[in-house]
């Protein structure tokens, strides 16, 4: 059975979303009973454990898969559910949209929203309620809807998807097929793309180019931090907008960033009009969201292993 699992901004447990999900005894049936299968992350109102706190987008934003359950070895009556192919949204998608509930049980018989339900940070759905969330996420990258920009940016038309266009049986929105889709590698680098090219706004983190043709597509390219080939997931914390050239030295290990998003360089191997690229401040663009910011477990990983600094 699929399954909601609610994290914040700033986790009270240890959740690393694209590797882990920590929780209590209290939710250990509702993800049990998600074991093997697709979940949603939500993100809600509360951005920290401080009941005061705000700023959380009331939005289902990440899919993935629950591989398994282990006990948290420092914490009695706490376990880990461990996550594999971690995929973001290409665009948030609130709990309700023109009415709309996503997820039934958050929705009383009065048409208002079940509070109650809502405190629960796990929440078991269906195949159908997972199918409605995770195609409004992937509007774009399904060829559905435009990938909408800040003004005065054209929004980026959609590309229909895959044999779409060629199939000769009207599309249905089934889980199978949206499942099916998920773990292929197109679907997940055009996803990919499109959520880390809006998280950057379309500017190469390097050197703040930003190129948009009139047809809407932008010139800079989604760059994994740690390497999809190195088991690195499909998250924006992992990913890094850079223009062509950049991407190319990225990841070749020619240059690497420190975990305060200063830009590091291999030590003579960039040929000297490159330099010129190089921001003056000596640090990477990043975007203004903390938890859309490269996550320090992935860069120390490409200076680890990739950089040859």
């Amino acid at each position: 059975m699929k399954a909601v699992l609610t994290t914040k901004v700033d986790p009270v447990y240890d959740d690393l979303p694209e590797k882990q999900y920590h929780f209590p005894l209290t939710y250990l049936r509702q993800v049990e009973a998600a074991v093997g299968d697709w979940i949603v992350y939500y993100e809600p109102r509360r951005s920290t454990g401080d009941l005061s706190s705000r700023g959380g987008r009331q939005a289902y934003f990440a899919t993935a898969r629950i591989i398994r359950i282990e006990r948290d070895p420092h914490r009695d009556e706490h376990f880990y559910a461990i996550i594999g192919d971690y995929l973001d949204f290409d665009r948030p998608v609130p709990f309700v949209e023109g009415g709309y509930y996503y997820e039934r049980g958050l929705q009383k018989a009065d048409g208002s929203t079940n509070k109650g339900a809502f405190g629960r940070a796990v929440r078991n759905i269906s195949d159908e309620e997972y199918s409605a969330i995770v195609m409004a996420g992937y509007a774009h990258v399904l060829g559905e809807q435009p990938r909408i920009r800040a003004e005065p940016d054209l929004p980026e038309e959609p590309v229909v998807f895959g044999d779409r266009a060629q199939a000769d049986y009207e599309y249905e929105p089934t889980e199978r097929v949206i499942t099916t889709q998920i773990v292929q590698r197109p679907f997940r680098d055009r996803a990919f793309a499109a959520s880390v090219k809006a998280a950057y706004h379309d500017t190469c983190a390097v050197t703040g180019i930003k190129i948009i043709n009139g047809g809407g597509r932008s010139e800079v390219q989604a760059a994994h931090i740690q390497p999809v080939a190195h088991n690195g997931p499909d998250s924006v914390r992992n990913g890094l907008a850079l223009s062509g050239t950049i991407h190319w030295m990225f990841d070749r290990g020619l240059i690497s960033v420190d975990d305060d998003y200063s830009l590091l360089l291999a030590k003579n191997a960039l040929p000297s009009p490159i330099m010129q690229l190089f921001p003056a401040d000596g640090r990477i663009l990043v975007p203004g969201r903390p938890d859309q910011r490269p996550h320090q477990q992935f860069l120390k990983y490409h200076r680890y292993y990739i950089f040859k600094g």
